[in-house]
């Protein structure tokens, strides 16, 4: 049977994927010298290439992931993992809070529900990037909210880019609670995202202390862009104790340990 012939769009997305396979790394703009078509084109082709293929997209193009790294989920989806544990987690977290303090929150599920165990409390100032944490905070009498505007990420809600930085720039935060696609002693803090790994480095930059916040699923597990080196924080609270050479590196740094209580 005669192999039925690929569309135009396939075969540009395949010319596309062949570019990434060989490159490692391609702009948007290698893909219209390339191939010729529009910027809008090239932009809607890595999309569809991310849904399908071992393609992860960054500012301004994208890059071939050919060791198969975990796939970023949805917030959604990452409601359904370890929900009992990222409570603890974040309950943790709240008791290190104190009236007057100034509070920072990334996007993700963990520190989501951070801002949760912070709605009831008075006299803070909360500091985040996410849309869905400012709106958890938006009803609460008790909590200044200050939002970062900028590009939305609707797989995290979180938003990023120059207007983010910018916003950012001009903050002091005193804790910043910062959640973490991977943790690791070679990798340190990574994330899915490019544009989320800058807006995150800002936000450590601009804070006293920061305390990266994952659970156990999160620990040896690396993402493709770096934060910061797991013991450029000053703290971690997480759901089971570290071990090994982890938990000796960040001790002899003076990295706190928090484990949330079972």
């Amino acid at each position: 049977m005669r192999e039925q012939a690929l569309t135009k769009g396939e075969q540009r997305r395949q010319a596309i994927l062949d570019m990434l396979k060989t490159r490692g790394r391609v702009s948007v703009q290698d893909i219209v010298e390339a191939i010729g078509c529009s910027e809008a084109t090239a932009r809607r082709d890595l999309d569809a290439l991310e849904q399908s293929e071992s393609v992860i997209r960054t500012i301004g193009g994208a890059v071939y992931d050919a060791f198969h790294t975990v796939k970023e989920a949805s917030f959604e989806e990452k409601t359904t993992l370890s929900w009992a544990e990222k409570e603890r987690i974040a309950a943790k977290a709240a008791s290190l809070v104190e009236e007057g303090d100034i509070v920072g929150l990334s996007g993700g599920t963990t520190t989501f529900l951070i801002a949760k165990a912070l709605k009831s409390r008075s006299g803070i100032t909360v500091v985040t990037n996410a849309l869905n944490i400012a709106m958890e905070l938006a009803d609460s009498d008790g909590v200044q909210v200050v939002v970062a505007g900028g590009v939305l990420r609707r797989k995290s809600y979180e938003l990023s880019g120059p207007l983010a930085e910018r916003v950012v720039e001009a903050l002091h935060i005193g804790k910043m609670f910062l959640g973490v696609d991977g943790f690791a002693l070679g990798a340190g803090l990574t994330t899915h995202s490019e544009s989320e790994a800058q807006i995150a480095k800002m936000l450590i930059r601009r804070s006293e202390r920061t305390y990266a916040v994952f659970d156990r699923s999160k620990v040896g597990r690396v993402s493709l862009f770096s934060i910061v080196p797991a013991t450029a924080i000053h703290a971690c609270i997480t759901d089971a104790p570290l071990e090994g050479e982890l938990q000796e590196a960040l001790l002899a740094r003076g990295v706190e340990i928090h484990v949330a209580d079972g």
